[in-house]
């Protein structure tokens, strides 16, 4: 009898090793380098399998972290109610449906209810056909994809007013330059953003925090596989994006500008996928990542013509 129709989770096949129970443990800068060759084996595209995605909100989500039969599994909170505990879907050489018997076991030894959040489209649509669950779109946390090639040229009457806009930064400002951020410029880009902050205060619990992290990773950003750029009008930052690589996807993880000078962030787009695209010419994608449910960034974000939205799923599967 095939169990899986049912919506029944089948017993897992393992490698013939010995048995391993998941036992979760803090991700810290250090752990990082264990993390890493996982998520460069994945091909989701979401953000959530990042360095970047993962690091930047460990305190916010809670994230923790297992390696068991060559295969990561991460823990941490639901995205739209942290006080339930759920997990990434797992990554690795175990197949899906076996890892994720591992985390039934987990959570019956626990008495915590299996609840796997911002699951990738293609991961959450499997998961659907093998156990027959309902799957609850995460509207809010959807990632912005882009072709890198629009975002780097700006070609085409759907970029009109971007395209003008970085044409009256560089009329208004023809002493601009742009240049890669390193170990030199660092500390003025440190500056920069602790003005920032103090210019451009959010009443947001969730914008504070992310700004909070974003000062860490500036001075953490030399153990960091990041990169990044900065740009200056006579002499002084206006503007820094910071991202990182992963296959063919650029995933943008920091962009700020100084929202007085008017295109500081068209361009500072517009350089940085130049840039990029140029460093990693296998990258044909931009991940600029979700909107977290505001407004304005929703604006900004589908201004500049997605190729699509990654739509990422929560899923109840305490009952298969």
């Amino acid at each position: 009898m095939d169990t899986t129709r049912l919506g029944v989770m089948p017993e897992p096949i393992l490698p013939k090793e010995s048995p391993c129970d998941l036992s979760f443990k803090p991700i810290t800068l250090a752990s990082l380098p264990q993390i890493e060759p996982f998520l460069y084996r994945q091909t989701y595209r979401t953000c959530d399998f990042s360095v970047g995605g993962i690091y930047m909100w460990i305190d916010y989500f809670g994230y923790e972290y297992c390696i068991c039969h060559d295969t990561l599994f991460i823990k941490g909170s639901e995205e739209n109610n942290l006080q339930n505990t759920a997990f990434a879907v797992p990554v690795g050489g175990v197949k899906l449906p076996d890892a994720l018997q591992l985390l039934k076991r987990y959570c019956s030894r626990h008495g915590i209810p299996l609840i796997l959040s911002a699951v990738p489209e293609p991961a959450a649509l499997e998961i659907q056909q093998l156990y027959g669950c309902p799957i609850v779109e995460l509207p809010d946390w959807g990632d912005y994809l882009y072709r890198a090639t629009d975002l780097a040229t700006l070609v085409g009457h759907r970029f009109n007013k971007k395209r003008n806009r970085v044409n009256k930064f560089k009329n208004t400002y023809p002493d601009f330059q742009f240049e890669p951020i390193e170990p030199h410029n660092l500390p003025d880009v440190i500056a920069f953003f602790k003005t920032y902050m103090q210019e451009y205060q959010k009443e947001s619990l969730l914008f504070t925090y992310e700004e909070s992290k974003v000062l860490q990773v500036l001075h953490e950003y030399d153990k960091l596989k990041f990169e990044g750029i900065l740009l200056r009008v006579s002499g002084k930052i206006v503007a820094f994006s910071i991202g990182e690589v992963i296959g063919d996807t650029l995933i943008v993880h920091i962009e700020k500008a100084k929202k007085e000078i008017v295109g500081a962030y068209e361009t500072i787009n517009m350089l940085y996928a130049q840039y990029m695209t140029q460093r990693f010419p296998d990258v044909k994608l931009i991940n600029r990542e979700d909107d977290a449910g505001d407004p304005g960034l929703r604006e900004a974000k589908l201004s500049y013509n997605p190729e699509t939205i990654l739509k990422k799923y929560n899923i109840v599967l305490d009952n298969a």
